[in-house]
This record gives C-alpha cells, sequence and structure tokens, in this order.
C-alpha cells in the first residue's frame, strides 16, 4: 500500500505531474469522496505552486516546506498533511471521463 503524497510524486501523465482536474479520491467502489477530492484539488492546485515535488522526500518536507514557503495557515497545513498521508489501496484510470480515481477505504 501507499499514500496520496508517494501517488502524486510519482504518477504522472504525459510525462507531466498530474493536474487537479484529473484527480478523483474514491472507495473501493468507486463512490466519488467529494471532501477528499476538494482537499487534494485544493493542494494541487494552490499549494504545490509554491514547491517542486521531485525536491521533496516526504509528506512531512512537504508540509515543512509549505509551512516555511507559504501563508497557508496552520489548521490548513494540518488537513494537507492528512489527506497526503491517507492510505491508497489502488488507481482507476478512466481515460473515458479523463480521471485518474485514487482508492481509499472512506
Amino acid at each position: 500500500m501507499t499514500d496520496i503524497f508517494t501517488i502524486l510524486k510519482n504518477v504522472s501523465v504525459n510525462h507531466q505531474p498530474v493536474a487537479g482536474t484529473e484527480i478523483v479520491v474514491t472507495d473501493v467502489q468507486g463512490k466519488p469522496n467529494g471532501l477528499l477530492t476538494d482537499l487534494v484539488h485544493d493542494l494541487i492546485n494552490d499549494a504545490l505552486l509554491f514547491v517542486n515535488l521531485a525536491e521533496i522526500a516526504t509528506a512531512d518536507d512537504l508540509i515543512d516546506r509549505l509551512h516555511a514557503h507559504t501563508p497557508l495557515p496552520d489548521d490548513v497545513l494540518e488537513e494537507y498533511a492528512k489527506i497526503l498521508a491517507e492510505r491508497c489501496y489502488g488507481l482507476n484510470f478512466a481515460p473515458q471521463k479523463g480521471q485518474i480515481e485514487i482508492i481509499v477505504h472512506r
């Protein structure tokens, strides 16, 4: 098993980092989790603009870097830390929808 940080760091589309609009967080039955999907979108579209994931080894390093280089409040960074640590049980590529589904047990 892996976590969302590892997925975001290592999965690419056409050799480019995944875009927020491509990611959907689902449960094992494929039902989308809107809250987790929104958090991942916020993280990709806002916070990751300030860092290069290729230079970061762990989710904790990412949160530390965001804390040092962004005005994001502590409560937002805590939510990002939780989503980055969320365990993933697989990926589902849905090209007809233009989506990559990150499967979690929620």
